[in-house]
């Protein structure tokens, strides 16, 4: 996630995150349609395929990552009008050289956030 946010700072990457049992294992880049660097959507047939794709690979929607090019990697109030997936965590990063948290985690639900610590497994 955070090679693929330093490729191309003009606009927000994006993409979904899936596993088995609370463990991310995978991960599956999208193209932000919105082509912004304020503001990212995947589009509902990218959608579709990249869960239909987790599906036949066994694996679950566990998160939604995107980037914030020019700001701070905490939730935009657009990042928590559009948390479309409760059950889902959502990772935003920065490609800033000098972030504390290049990557944070978040659980939104209904307006309501809350920062997650992210374990890395080895």
């Amino acid at each position: 996630m955070l090679a693929e946010s330093r490729r191309n700072q003009a606009e927000e990457c994006c993409g979904l995150l899936a596993g088995r049992g609370g463990v991310i294992s995978a991960i599956f880049p999208a193209a932000n349609v919105l082509a912004s660097a304020t503001a990212y959507e995947i589009a509902p047939a990218d959608l579709f395929i990249l869960l239909k794709k987790m599906r036949a690979e066994g694996l679950d929607l566990l998160g939604i990552y995107h980037s914030h090019p020019a700001s701070d990697n905490a939730p935009s109030p657009t990042d928590i009008e559009r948390a479309y997936y409760p059950d889902a965590v959502y990772f935003i990063v920065t490609p800033q050289p000098n972030a504390e948290k290049p990557v944070r985690a978040f659980c939104i639900c209904e307006g309501h956030v809350t920062e997650l610590e992210i374990e890395v497994i080895t």
